[in-house]
């Protein structure tokens, strides 16, 4: 089949990608030259493991092709799908729909025979049926049905995520659609992935619904953490313990910073917004949303108290700044809030971060990057631990004790047992667990 990707952010990129493994002819589009011309040159934009190899594999044999004529690509399309941003509006967290409705527009001008269009983008229920709308009204003529097929990738695992999904999730009304969508996902048919066909409004809140559910666990967890603080429990345990029983599931109950990204802060956002325009508020995912934005900033406050309560004059050496690991993505990252905050008290900030360098140079200032996570801890007075990279789970901890002035860590992912870190000489601090001293107190 010919597929036309309209859009080559994350997941117009990665899914036009995977479709073109699944030996469809596809074609990505985006209105940006430069990144067209980057794509054409062999630069892939982002940062996802295999990624760079799965697009040179398929364009090598002709699968998949990169262009800035939408109208081409569409013409000759059995499915386009929309792909584009769909970033939170300032002001009322509603989703901005503009490049949605434009590329509705291009596309509904290019329409040659019948023809899929589906919104792979992230977009509010009712988004759909105006675009469906918008179709009609440009292009009276046209054969054509709308369909939803929302993503449900996770940066750092996006391509085994599309290969091996959970389920796929197709919204229509059309029989017609139905089979176009089928015969793109044929190749999961093999694995028995289950292919859920809903209507278009209830598809649209399948993604919304998932993603708040997922960022409610996140944000419980963290609650359970704090509360694990004051009464001397410990918050892997209470999660192991919550975790084994088959109607709650382990997964999302790891504590830490609060959760950021590209979907979870605007996609909470939006669904209560929503929500509220439709008088059916969600006071739940409210309450996730102002419990999460809090917790970036208390993180903060965290690792001053692990550094004596005072951070003024001292250098802190800081591992990770993007938003998790695998992923150069530092949108709503929680050090986008903690390292401002711990500057603001008077801290000078060393950091280091294996693929998050290009756009924490944007995006934090005055911080001085640094070669590896060792160069961070050169001099620096305590060491902090925000994203889980797995080159810090074994960091040289006596090597790190010398190039400290103060052998304190705080880290805020657990990735370290706190009494082997005592044990190194280690003042160490963490989320939801008791803390540890160098002469073994807690």
């Amino acid at each position: 089949m010919h597929v036309a990707m309209i859009g080559t952010g994350y997941v117009g990129l990665v899914s036009g990608a995977c479709f073109s493994q699944f030996g469809h002819t596809v074609t990505c589009v985006d209105k940006d030259q430069g990144k067209i011309k980057g794509l054409l040159e062999g630069q892939i934009p982002i940062y996802e493991p295999g990624l760079d190899h799965l697009v040179a594999l398929n364009v090598g044999v002709g699968r998949l092709s990169f262009t800035t004529d939408l109208a081409a690509a569409v013409a000759q399309a059995d499915a386009v799908f929309i792909a584009v941003g769909t970033p939170t509006r300032r002001g009322d967290g509603e989703a901005d729909l503009t490049y949605v409705y434009d590329a509705a527009k291009e596309i509904a001008g290019a329409l040659d025979g019948y023809t899929v269009v589906v919104t792979k983008s992230t977009v509010p229920v009712g988004t759909g049926r105006e675009v469906e709308r918008i179709l009609r009204e440009t292009r009276p003529d046209a054969e054509f049905d709308v369909a939803s097929n929302p993503e449900f990738l996770r940066e750092g695992a996006a391509i085994d995520d599309f290969m091996r999904p959970d389920r796929v999730v197709c919204g229509t009304d059309s029989e017609q659609a139905q089979t176009v969508l089928r015969d793109l996902y044929r190749p999961l048919f093999l694995n028995e992935t289950p292919i859920l066909f809903t209507s278009l409004e209830s598809s649209e809140l399948i993604k919304y619904a998932a993603n708040c559910f997922l960022a409610t666990k996140i944000t419980f967890i963290n609650e359970i953490a704090d509360l694990c603080e004051k009464v001397g429990g410990d918050v892997q345990a209470v999660a192991r313990g919550i975790g084994l029983d088959g109607r709650i599931g382990s997964k999302f109950l790891h504590a830490g910073p609060g959760y950021g990204g590209s979907c979870f802060p605007k996609d909470t956002r939006a669904l209560v917004s929503t929500a509220r325009n439709r008088g059916a508020p969600m006071r739940i995912v409210e309450a996730v949303v102002d419990v999460n934005d809090e917790r970036k900033r208390r993180m903060a406050e965290k690792v001053i108290a692990g550094c004596g309560g005072d951070v003024s004059g001292k250098t802190i050496a800081v591992l990770g700044v993007t938003f998790k690991p695998n992923t150069d993505d530092m949108r709503e990252a929680p050090s986008l809030d903690i390292v401002p905050l711990l500057q603001q008290a008077g801290a000078s900030i060393r950091a280091f971060d294996p693929e998050g360098l290009k756009e924490g140079e944007k995006l934090l200032k005055d911080v001085k990057w640094c070669a590896d996570a060792y160069d961070a801890m050169q001099d620096a007075d305590a060491l902090v631990i925000i994203t889980e990279w797995n080159e810090f789970r074994a960091l040289d901890l006596d090597r790190a004790r010398q190039l400290l002035k103060q052998p304190i860590m705080i880290d805020l992912r657990n990735i370290y047992v706190p009494e082997q870190i005592a044990e190194a000489g280690f003042e160490y601090s963490s989320i939801g667990r008791p803390h540890r001293s160098a002469n073994g107190d807690a």
